[in-house]
């Protein structure tokens, strides 16, 4: 059996125990809920209310797709047969010709020249675009029964090349192997066409340098715009032209600052043979010996024909022997003849005429075995050698002018130095 007295002692400490237990797990479980209703009696009431909020705003519809069509003109195409192509109607086509650049269009409208259509799934006309020059692009678009105009602004830049070649087989070639257009070669020609004979004086070895200008729009180039400066070796001599405004006028002068335009051409020709010189001759149809009084240049039927100096028409029509005629009076006794041609210009007689103006086309009417220009020169009418006669210089540019020509020229010639073993005029 157990002993009571030894248990009595442990009891009263177990109880001790447990009643403090009870008491902690009590007061664990209150000082939580305390807090929470502190922190709910600090906290400030809150009230919910319904708001009615205003419907969102409708979706804007996307914007039509441009859906542009570009089209070339062809030859005998006009404005209203490219609508019609597309298949869009007359009525549309004359409510844009309501904007005057789209008049200007119809009226003038180039082949090769590019038109775009923006053309919505339905078949309808939404816009136009074309060029109204190189600075200018007209945007027509369709709103209902009127027509948008918007001109962009299109900025062109100007930028100098420089080249150079060689002659080995002719002029042209040589010139597209360097580089060069035929238009850049034709101003090169046109420039030094008083002092060289570029149709007979041409020699393998001889040697040009160009400065010359192109137009850049949006990274793509437009045209050339024009030779600035050009240095040629013929024969061993060295020819320099440079171009200076004057007047309003753009012209070539040598480095002395002395125009280069004579008050005569060497030839009124371009690019011609000459096939028969001045002086006694057997003639090539009556076959007998006879004074020829001009010089011949063979050359293609249609070959243009050029006023050799300003004047005045003073005989278009037919001479016998001669053909198809004209002679112009430049004043002071001199006058000049073009002969043989296949069909007169548009000038008549006592017209004006421009030195290089067109007055007729290469032909071989009247006594001609082949296609050629018969050209006479004649001082008090006596006949003078057309490649031998001697003309006054034009005067030099003087003072400021000369010194405005310096100034303008300087760059284009510095260009023309910096090209290795060049050889320029002398001054």
């Amino acid at each position: 059996m157990s002993n009571p007295s030894r248990l009595a002692p442990a009891a009263p400490r177990v109880l001790a125990i447990a009643v403090a237990g009870v008491l902690l797990a009590t007061l664990g479980s209150i000082v939580p809920a305390l807090d929470r209703a502190l922190e709910a009696s600090e906290a400030p009431a809150t009230t919910t209310l319904a708001v009615a909020l205003p419907p969102p705003p409708p979706s804007e519809a996307p914007a039509p797709k441009e859906d542009w069509r570009t089209v070339r003109v062809q030859p005998g195409q006009t404005l209203g047969s490219l609508f019609a192509d597309l298949g869009l109607p007359a009525s549309t086509m004359h409510r844009m010709l309501e904007v005057p650049e789209a008049t200007q269009l119809a009226s003038r409208l180039k082949v090769g020249s590019e038109l775009a259509f923006d053309i919505g799934p339905d078949g309808e006309l939404r816009g136009l675009r074309f060029d109204a020059g190189e600075t200018r692009r007209i945007h027509l678009a369709m709103e209902g029964d009127d027509v948008r105009r918007e001109v962009i602004e299109r900025a062109v830049e100007t930028r100098v090349v420089v080249a150079g070649g060689q002659i080995r087989s002719s002029l042209f070639a040589d010139g597209a192997r360097a580089g060069l257009s035929a238009g850049v070669m034709n101003d090169m020609v046109k420039a030094l066409q008083y002092d060289i004979d570029f149709g007979q004086d041409l020699r393998e070895g001889d040697s040009f340098q160009i400065v010359y200008e192109e137009l850049w729009r949006e990274g793509e180039r437009l045209r050339d715009a024009g030779v600035v400066a050009v240095n040629f070796v013929n024969q061993g001599k060295a020819y320099t032209a440079l171009r200076f405004d004057r007047d309003g006028q753009s012209e070539f002068f040598d480095l002395e600052g002395r125009p280069l335009r004579k008050s005569f051409m060497r030839t009124p020709i371009e690019f011609a043979r000459l096939s028969s010189g001045f002086g006694a001759r057997r003639h090539p149809v009556l076959n007998r010996m006879r004074m020829h009084k001009g010089v011949d240049y063979a050359a293609p039927v249609g070959t243009p024909i050029f006023a050799a100096g300003e004047g005045r028409v003073k005989f278009a029509g037919w001479q016998n022997g001669y053909g198809r005629t004209v002679i112009l009076d430049h004043g002071n006794g001199i006058t000049t003849l073009y002969a043989h041609m296949s069909r007169l210009g548009s000038y008549r007689v006592g017209q004006r005429v421009r030195q290089g103006t067109t007055i007729g086309y290469v032909g071989m009417s009247g006594l001609a075995t082949g296609p050629h220009l018969h050209y006479e020169f004649r001082v008090g009418g006596m006949h003078k050698d057309p490649l031998k006669v001697t003309l006054p210089k034009p005067e030099p540019l003087r003072g400021p002018a000369l010194a405005e020509f310096r100034r303008a020229t300087a760059p284009a010639l510095a260009q023309l130095r910096r090209v290795g073993g060049v050889q320029l005029a002398d001054r």
